[in-house]
């Protein structure tokens, strides 16, 4: 949809990014295990997903009206943040171009009848030593701005090994002509928006249904130093077969997650 066409009313297109990341580490001990769960737990607690969640209403311009906030027993938080529309700009004085956003500049949006929200949930293998923390963060927004524009920071913020994307835009604005609008900016990729940083960082792959404005990116990353992936020990405790070992456990769980299926 050009910048030049006049809208009949509010814009009415809902964006949706749906952002889920993967922390997958080593514990070889079970209570290195239960340590790892705790210290996950304490990381990405409610107070702290909430601070996450409001610098992300910050770039993207948004007021946040009302949150809620709950740590869970025995792991696990949540944050809902409803937000509404700052000062509203003109659609052509927003910037929607195909653009990394900022990491953490802000933006000026327009937004209403907004949500972001975000769901913890840490695991451990029953008797491999691999732990996983897993993060759903969802920023849906109705009006000219993408929630893309945060998506580097998200990224950053919570240095993920796996990350999965999926990015929608739902429904339809109407010209004063009444023709129907089903997305307002050009997009052929959830990558357009990602850093050139980020995407050195990252093996990716794309699955998008571009005629239904649905589109997924994967990403799994390249860092390949055993040491960031052990908790509670590092590569001087390990003899060569039991680092190899270890290291073929890391490549099957972090597999798996990226191709969303078991490998025997």
């Amino acid at each position: 949809m050009k910048s030049n066409v006049k809208l009949h009313g509010f814009n009415n297109l809902t964006k949706s990014l749906g952002f889920c990341i993967y922390d997958v580490c080593y514990a070889q001990t079970e209570e290195q295990r239960r340590q790892y769960i705790e210290y996950i737990d304490e990381q990405y607690n409610a107070d702290r997903l909430t601070d996450i969640l409001t610098e992300v209403c910050d770039i993207i311009g948004a007021n946040i009206l009302n949150v809620a906030r709950q740590d869970y027993d025995p792991q696990g938080a949540s944050v809902t943040i409803l937000v509404s529309e700052e000062e509203i700009k003109a659609p052509d004085e927003v910037d929607q171009t195909e653009a990394p956003g900022p990491v953490p500049e802000s933006v000026v949006s327009h937004l209403d009848k907004s949500h972001i929200c975000v769901h913890t949930y840490p695991e451990v293998h029953p008797h491999d030593g691999i732990c996983t923390f897993r993060a759903d963060i969802e920023v849906s927004t109705c009006g000219v701005i993408s929630p893309l524009k945060a998506l580097n920071y998200l990224i950053h913020e919570l240095e993920s090994d796996i990350v999965t994307l999926d990015y929608r835009v739902r429904g339809f604005t109407r010209d004063t002509e009444g023709n129907k609008h089903y997305i307002d900016h050009d997009i052929n990729s959830i990558q357009n928006f990602i850093g050139d940083d980020i995407l050195e960082q990252y093996d990716m792959i794309d699955v998008n249904v571009y005629q239904e404005n649905m589109f997924h990116t994967k990403m799994m990353i390249k860092d390949n130093d055993l040491n960031n992936y052990l908790f509670g020990i590092n590569t001087d405790d390990l003899d060569d077969e039991q680092e190899e070992e270890i290291r073929h456990k890391l490549r099957q769980e972090m597999s798996e997650i990226f191709y969303a299926r078991n490998m025997p």
